[in-house]
């Protein structure tokens, strides 16, 4: 059984792998333009790597908005890894670390066919659906440490 790792990254570090995953992911997939995806932010921001016995398989990223608000983007699991646990991992490493560093909420633009991936982490809705990079999203947030 393959065991799942994951890591907070820098982009500086990892950015082969994590670029890597986002192309499959949004580039190739969602066929999101690739300046959207990489909007230079990736620097200033952590990142979770989650591999599979040494093999990158995820990734999300998590900046800062101000001192107390986080925001957590651009999540993206390979599709053949999709449904294993990688995506709530993920999440769930996110929280705990930004819990960790005293970051009091965090934020995401969520697909709409992911509210309820979300929502069972905690997330709640706001606002109303709005589109990102032409997908249907729905800004969602959760205070961390709870």
């Amino acid at each position: 059984m393959m065991t799942l790792h994951l890591s907070v990254v820098t982009f500086d570090s990892f950015a082969a792998e994590i670029r890597q995953i986002r192309q499959t992911v949004f580039q190739v997939e969602q066929q999101v333009d690739p300046a959207l995806d990489f909007d230079g932010l990736d620097p200033i921001a952590s990142h979770i790597l989650a591999s599979f016995d040494q093999l990158p398989v995820g990734t999300a990223r998590i900046r800062l908005l101000n001192p107390q608000i986080a925001k957590i983007e651009r999540v993206a699991v390979l599709p053949r890894y999709r449904g294993q646990g990688v995506g709530r991992r993920m999440i769930e490493q996110a929280i705990q670390s930004l819990t960790e560093r005293g970051i009091l909420e965090a934020q995401l633009h969520a697909q709409m066919q992911t509210i309820d991936f979300y929502q069972k982490l905690g997330f709640l809705p706001q606002g109303e659906p709005f589109y990102e990079a032409g997908i249907p999203h729905m800004a969602m947030s959760r205070i961390c440490g709870v």
